[in-house]
């Protein structure tokens, strides 16, 4: 099993940045894929970045030159740089992880319990 820790979440200003982190512990084999979703009042839990094992990357549109996701393989963690933040990216924010058990196994998804981002003035 994995368990996933989050943190960095806040209240800031428009225009402020926030750093979000994810540490994934537990028994597992490998992790592949990390990503982080948010979740708006009323709305869709949405994907907001992801990063492969090889680090391949990939944004949602509405946040692109703003936001940048990381990992670092020896911690089991990924980050969120999120910079020039915008009230409309207001919303619960989620880690995400896929892992396996080993080669033989199928890949797993662990959710994390969330990080509140409040953009607000």
């Amino acid at each position: 099993q994995v368990q996933l820790v989050e943190s960095g979440g806040s209240l800031v200003q428009p225009g402020g940045s926030l750093r979000l982190s994810c540490a994934a512990s537990g028994s597992f084999f490998s992790i592949n894929t990390m990503a982080w979703y948010r979740q708006a009042p009323g709305k869709q839990r949405e994907l907001v970045a992801s990063i492969t094992s090889g680090s391949s990357t990939n944004y949602a549109d509405s946040v692109k030159g703003r936001f940048t996701i990381s990992r670092d393989n020896a911690k089991n963690s990924v980050y969120l740089q999120m910079n020039s933040l915008k009230p409309e990216d207001t919303a619960v924010y989620y880690c995400n992880v896929e892992w396996r058990r080993g080669l033989a196994f199928n890949y797993f998804h662990t959710w994390g319990q969330g990080t509140q981002v409040t953009v607000s003035p």
